[in-house]
């Protein structure tokens, strides 16, 4: 049997498309599978490193600002245009899979679109609440459309063929108690605040956290604090919290990427960060509660719409990226800590979002498009 997975570009497409190989590989041990992805995305580190092989679609996205650079960068997307959708269609032919699986990113549609006219299966999978331009154009011919949100159907057309499964995540998430996380970090007793913004960073976070830090150091409260500030805070996170003061205290740990992401999760009681659906998914698998800024230009504004989900359920505080002032975030950290039976109460709520079936949900959708 032979798998062939289009994703890329962020960790938010990759991850749910190495999970999904994997609920297929445990019950089709001997399945080949083939990525397809670009040779500038994340997946061309990451799809190796997860043992699968790879092959590349030159193919990128058109920039909306008319910058002097994005300009230069429109012309290169339009000559990748034309000749992706020749370059997908040879390499579908060549590989000949028994089904294609699309989870986002540039090379999901000149892929998963070459199947669907030499007659190959598709499935697609949906992360976000807002489904994205490719998606809903690929789900037309689509012979599933997997979705990690209920509120996303409202967006495909009408006769596609959706089914809620829900976004698979690491299964290591669930395997350690708060307690034990807290002892593997070395932190003391105490409230865990966990923030970041992704793998890049989030400048509007990065901008506030050593004085934040500052502040909850200096207070009456006893909080610990993990903050990833990502490859666009280097220059300048480090040095703010130097020059506070404040670096090394043992209260916090500031790194440019979590590496043990499941011990972080774990640790904590409160995470601020973005709207991604991967993130999201993974506060519903551990149930934490968490203060959540979308990243305003995201494609269709999707992580707004994901926020909302937690945010309608009493999950999650929502704070649009336009609203964000230290004062607020202060004020909003201080209630949660001072009222932990609301703390509580958002985490049991975000743990009610969580599909526990999704494995089993996505193989079901699977296996039925599959040859027997």
């Amino acid at each position: 049997m032979k798998i062939m997975i289009a994703c890329g570009g962020t960790g938010g497409h990759i991850n749910p498309a190495l999970a999904i190989a994997g609920i297929i590989r445990a019950h089709v041990p001997d399945a080949e599978f083939l990525f397809a992805g670009t040779p500038h995305g994340m997946e061309a580190t990451l799809v190796p490193q997860a043992g699968y092989k790879m092959e590349f679609v030159q193919v990128a996205g058109f920039q909306r600002s008319f910058t002097p650079e994005n300009i230069i960068r429109n012309v290169k997307a339009a000559g990748y245009l034309v000749t992706a959708g020749h370059h997908a269609r040879a390499l579908v032919k060549k590989y000949a899979p028994d089904l294609v699986i699309g989870t986002g990113g540039y090379a999901s549609a000149p892929v998963l679109r070459a199947a669907q006219q030499l007659g190959i299966r598709t499935a697609i999978h949906e992360q976000n609440a807002y489904p994205g331009v490719t998606n809903k154009m690929l789900a037309k011919k689509a012979d599933a459309v997997m979705m990690t949100f209920e509120a996303a159907k409202d967006y495909f057309p009408a006769d596609a063929k959706t089914v809620v499964t829900g976004l698979p995540v690491r299964g290591n998430l669930t395997k350690r108690s708060r307690e034990q996380a807290r002892q593997m970090l070395g932190f003391p007793s105490g409230m865990t605040i966990l923030s970041f913004g992704g793998s890049q960073g989030a400048k509007c976070l990065n901008d506030l956290m050593p004085d934040f830090i500052k502040w909850h150091l200096d207070s009456d409260m006893e909080i610990n604090h993990i903050h990833a500030y990502g490859k666009f805070g280097r220059d300048t996170v480090p040095g703010a919290l130097e020059a506070l003061g404040i670096a090394g205290d043992r209260r916090i740990r500031v790194t440019e990427y979590i590496h043990d992401m499941d011990v972080c999760l774990a640790a904590a009681d409160l995470v601020i960060s973005r709207a991604g659906a991967s993130t999201l998914t993974e506060l519903e698998a551990v149930g934490r509660a968490s203060i959540l800024i979308p990243y305003p230009t995201a494609a269709e504004n999707h992580q707004y719409h994901n926020a909302m989900v937690l945010g309608r359920a009493g999950a999650a505080i929502v704070i649009e990226q336009k609203d964000l002032t230290a004062d607020k975030l202060r004020a909003c950290t201080e209630e949660l800590y001072r009222n932990p039976e609301k703390r509580v109460a958002m985490c049991e709520r975000a743990g009610a979002l969580y599909k526990t079936d999704t494995d089993e949900r996505i193989w079901e959708t699977l296996a039925a498009l599959l040859p027997h």
